[in-house]
């Protein structure tokens, strides 16, 4: 990976801590990924963020990112945790000893 990478298991710890702590909900996904740019604090290759994401509905640790409100004319996006993405923060919190604050603050200065 270059050196402005996020290594690919940090950054999807990081999209379910940001899933945890923010249940961020965008128009698109690219207002969705700019939007944990800046909560990240720096920017995050698309492809990257992509990946993780996909990984993490795979596991079924996030809501699908795209998702249709009751009455909506379109589609959102979100990053949201489902209730097993939910217990593997607390799993995270716990083993790691640090609060999902601390830990997106670590993650995101990789």
């Amino acid at each position: 990976m270059g050196n402005n990478r996020i290594p690919a298991m940090d950054l999807a710890e990081l999209l379910l801590l940001i899933a945890f702590r923010r249940q961020i909900r965008e128009p698109d996904a690219a207002a969705g990924h700019a939007r944990v740019e800046a909560v990240a604090g720096r920017p995050i290759d698309a492809a990257d963020f992509a990946a993780a994401a996909r990984r993490l509905v795979y596991d079924d640790l996030i809501h699908d990112p795209v998702f249709l409100p009751a009455g909506a004319l379109q589609c959102h996006w979100r990053l949201e945790p489902t209730p097993e993405g939910v217990a593997a923060v607390q799993a995270l919190v716990q083993e790691r000893r640090k609060s999902a604050d601390a830990l997106i603050a670590v993650l995101s200065s990789l």
